[in-house]
């Protein structure tokens, strides 16, 4: 599975960007997808994922901020953030989780970059 990620980019304090993340190949069904992010010095953490059947799972430090969505025909997910801080900073990463009979496989994406101006 191959997962290209896209959005990122510089934007000021309060605004807000669209991640896109697309999952191609593979021989199984995509089920969970999701994203991480990676500050500079600190460790990768979660910061939304979505099952197959539509549930999601949101990072407490969010506050309601970001919203997750997946179009499941496109293998696709996707991450609106608003009200973006200095904070929220950092590489962003797509995964997804590959269903193979009775096997799960998880793929990262490459990261896109997310800056936030103050």
């Amino acid at each position: 599975v191959q997962l290209q990620a896209s959005g990122g980019g510089l934007v000021q304090a309060g605004g807000s960007l669209r991640l896109s993340c697309s999952a191609s190949g593979g021989i199984g069904s995509i089920d969970d997808m999701g994203w991480y992010r990676q500050a500079p010095g600190k460790q990768r953490a979660l910061v939304a994922s979505i099952t197959g059947a539509g549930s999601t799972k949101y990072a407490d430090f969010l506050k309601g901020r970001f919203t997750i969505s997946r179009d499941m025909a496109k293998n696709a997910v996707y991450l609106e953030m608003n009200s973006l801080t200095p904070e929220d900073t950092a590489v962003y990463y797509c995964y997804a989780v590959e269903k193979s009979g009775f096997s799960r496989f998880g793929y990262w994406g490459q990261g896109t970059l997310v800056t936030v101006s103050s």
